[in-house]
């Protein structure tokens, strides 16, 4: 930890001091992970102050000292620990000054460990958002980015999806974000809270430099870095989940977007609330609106990369459903967002990472 020191101020209990700089201040728990750390570098770019709290579950402090590296700023205190410790959270409200807005992040969210373990789901997701929420209303900011999911639509049987249609959350990953989201349209009714949840679709790539990326712990839950892992001899074969679904080749259709183009979306929502004068809670989709297929993205990567990907078909998983593919027009009307990112784009990108990473964060800087 001592090397870290040099650029992040990571804070237990001791005071610190934090110079003024122009933007707001900003806490984004969950900061360290996989579209967290794409969002930090987002914000510190556009001149904010980062407040970042992260229990390091399932990502590591070296992503926040290469997000600062690659925005050539250090405004950024780290404050280590849980979103369900009011302690922590409280801590992360008072080491820096005023909270201006929250993205939060902090969650668990592989669906498979939902169904075998739904109240550790509960606890983190929901209890954890409570505990977040109540120390906002504490500390007198009331300002957040919602981190949601496109899986509160369930089973959905019309395509694209629209956020005025219903939610039906089929797992309880998805149940947990849906309880979340209803929880803050409750405080938005008192007048003084502004959110936006952000109904994200699927994430992929990582930033051009190489730099950061995902870095899933054991086997990962998402398909693209298991890809990425094949390609690089870290793993045999990709396992793809379930041929039987009711699309064109029987694999399952996302709608995959590039991770810098979700880590804009966050700074656009945050900064949209910022002058906002209406309290109604927004939801958004944040996809491209183009569902691609697990093989579709396979070949893609082949076409993109010049690699082969060896695979394998096995069983669905628990939870997953056929489809899910975003009408992105909202995000486009009201923040003035779209994905710009090509699947080459997040092809590239995700292999240009694990090359320069083989162990992730794991190896040698």
């Amino acid at each position: 930890m001592r090397r870290q020191a040099f650029a992040i101020k990571l804070i237990h209990n001791q005071k610190t001091e934090t110079v003024e700089v122009m933007g707001r201040r900003v806490l984004i728990t969950g900061g360290a992970g996989f579209i967290g750390s794409h969002t930090c570098l987002v914000l510190l770019e556009q001149g904010h102050e980062l407040v970042v709290l992260d229990n390091f579950d399932n990502s590591s402090p070296e992503a926040l000292l290469r997000v600062q590296e690659l925005a050539g700023s250090t405004q950024l205190t780290l404050v280590e620990g849980d979103i369900r410790n009011p302690k922590a959270v409280d801590q992360a409200f008072c080491t820096a000054g005023t909270v201006d807005g929250v993205i939060h992040f902090a969650g668990l969210k592989a669906v498979g460990e939902s169904v075998a373990n739904p109240l550790l789901y509960w606890d983190v997701n929901v209890n954890g958002s409570r505990v977040l929420a109540a120390a906002m209303d504490r500390h007198d900011c009331r300002i957040l980015v919602f981190s949601s999911t496109a899986t509160a639509y369930g089973e959905p049987k019309t395509f694209p999806l629209r956020e005025d249609m219903p939610t039906a959350p089929v797992h309880p990953y998805a149940q947990t974000k849906v309880a979340v989201e209803q929880m803050l349209a409750a405080l938005c009714s008192s007048g003084s809270w502004q959110v936006a949840c952000l109904r994200y679709f699927n994430p992929v790539g990582a930033h051009p430099s190489g730099r950061i990326g995902e870095d899933p712990l054991g086997i990962p839950n998402n398909l693209f870095p298991f890809i990425t892992q094949v390609a690089a001899g870290r793993r045999d074969k990709l396992r793809i989940f379930g041929n039987d679904y009711p699309t064109p080749d029987g694999t399952g259709i996302r709608d995959y977007l590039h991770v810098m183009d979700l880590a804009e979306a966050h700074g656009t929502a945050l900064t949209h609330l910022f002058e906002r004068q209406t309290s109604d809670p927004l939801t958004l989709n944040i996809g491209t609106g183009r569902g691609l297929s697990v093989l579709d993205v396979v070949h893609g990567f082949e076409q993109a990369t010049g690699l082969t990907i060896p695979y394998e078909l096995v069983e669905r998983r628990p939870g997953d459903v056929p489809r899910l593919e975003a009408c992105p027009k909202s995000a486009k009307t009201i923040l003035g967002w779209s994905a710009n990112r090509t699947l080459e784009q997040m092809c590239r990108d995700g292999w240009a990472w694990q090359q320069a990473n083989p162990s992730g964060y794991r190896g040698p800087r």
